[in-house]
């Protein structure tokens, strides 16, 4: 029996994601807002999820922070519904609810009961297009915002790190600006810079509703065509261009100090390619690449050269993430061991890049690897509000339902050959920004 239950394991890790998400159909209302229901009835729980194509990329030059802004002011209130009942009826109703801002888009989600779904669409449809801003509020919440960027970044050096980074990644994109917005811009957004960010982009035309749980595709019709359906849609909505990257020919490097960094590191970022709707393949290859440089440290490439063999590292890692409208980056990241001086360290880790590009794949670790990556995408449909953010992530950043159920076959079907290409191509300084990060006269060497 135990042999059987560990045969029928192995084969689930085959299985398309798809298949073990359970049923999902999709449809539009008239109004354009685009409906997936994804059923799982394991348990009387339905999540609800409105994504909005639009984020911090798609804001106006000197209005940077006002996507995250208008987020946090959704909460302040409609025509009929009083500042912050909205999450009070959900709490008194046993859910809970939040809401996020990207580059690429703006989420909003509750997760209740299955029965309670009606009403949270009820609350949802009524702030998509009715929201109502009290000057005084808008005010208030904006010295939240500008309290939020003092704890989160300013306080915080890897953070103010990161952001000065990504401004040197992008020369031209707005990608470069932070989701949060500059301290500067953030004190000059007003009610009606708010406002007119709102009617621009919110409206159904420009929504994904994601319902997922124990719902049937009638019921969520249903209840969406009721709450939804009348909602008029925007007939301006801009196309979503943004400005795109020249070619990028030279590597800027950025040294940052701060008294406060207790523990130095080297981090570098590729510009790479992303999830491109209908062209997945680079992406997928440079997903299996960042998991076999920088997963687990016993058994990743960059673990076992740099925190095993050599013992230059206390961590190394490599990262990706190919969800986004526009080109990505991909990243890898060496914090080194007592004694080792941060350039010590970055040629250390070009050592192990060097090394790696030379030697190849090993098969047996790359077999390792491909089982983990079946075994995380079956491990994943446990999580109903995981399985909405990742259909509602890809749709929002321009895949379609198809792209993102080919996903996990194509991962499967990476082979060495690719990923040895994805790195030969990815692995280029002249498109990336290296950075440093330690305390000042440090003398460049980490100490305790």
């Amino acid at each position: 029996m135990r042999l059987t239950r560990i045969c029928a394991s192995l084969f689930a890790l085959w299985l398309p994601l798809a298949a073990l998400a359970g049923p999902i159909t999709t449809f539009q209302l008239e109004n354009g807002l685009d409906v997936v229901v994804i059923e799982d009835h394991r348990a009387p729980v339905a999540v609800q999820m409105v994504w909005y194509r639009v984020g911090a990329a798609d804001e106006a030059p000197g209005e940077s922070g006002v996507a995250h802004f208008l987020e946090h002011l959704m909460f302040k209130g409609t025509e009929t519904r009083a500042p912050g009942a909205f999450s009070d009826l959900v709490e008194a109703n046993g859910g809970n609810d939040n809401a996020f801002t990207s580059w690429d888009y703006t989420a909003y989600y509750q997760r209740v009961a299955a029965d309670r779904l009606d009403l949270m669409m009820a609350l949802e449809a009524d702030r998509m297009r009715h929201l109502r801003l009290d000057p005084e509020t808008v005010l208030t919440e904006r010295d939240v915002i500008l309290e939020e960027r003092s704890q989160r970044t300013d306080s915080d050096p890897g953070a103010l790190f990161s952001e000065q980074r990504r401004a040197a990644q992008w020369l031209n994109h707005p990608y470069a600006m932070p989701i949060i917005g500059w301290r500067h811009e953030i004190s000059e957004l007003n009610r009606e810079t708010a406002l007119a960010f709102y009617r621009k982009f919110y409206a159904p035309n420009n929504a994904i509703l994601i319902v997922a749980g124990d719902v049937t595709p009638d019921a969520v019709r249903g209840m969406a065509e009721t709450h939804y359906g009348s909602l008029a849609p925007s007939d301006d909505l801009p196309p979503r261009l943004r400005p795109q990257e020249p070619p990028q020919l030279a590597e800027r490097v950025i040294r940052f100090e701060d008294p406060r960094v207790a523990q130095p590191y080297v981090l570098r970022t590729y510009l790479a390619a992303a999830r491109n709707p209908g062209d997945q393949g680079d992406a997928a290859a440079l997903s299996v690449l960042a998991a076999l440089l920088g997963g687990n440290p016993s058994t990743s490439v960059l673990g076992q050269k740099l925190q095993f063999e050599t013992q230059k590292a206390v961590y190394a890692t490599a990262f990706y993430d190919g969800l986004a409208v526009d080109d990505t980056t991909f990243g890898v990241m060496i914090a080194p061991s007592e004694g080792v001086s941060l350039p010590e360290a970055e040629a250390a880790l070009d050592q192990a890049l060097a090394e790696f590009l030379r030697e190849g794949v090993d098969a047996d670790q790359f077999a390792r690897l491909k089982t983990q990556v079946r075994a995380e995408q079956v491990y994943g449909q446990d999580d109903v509000q995981g399985l909405a953010y990742r259909y509602g992530q890809g749709l929002a950043t321009g895949l379609s339902l198809a792209d993102i159920e080919a996903w996990p076959n194509l991962l499967d079907a990476v082979s060495p050959d690719d990923v040895m290409a994805a790195a030969a191509a990815v692995l280029d300084k002249r498109r990336a920004v290296t950075g440093w990060l330690s305390a000042p006269n440090a003398d460049l060497a980490v100490t305790q």
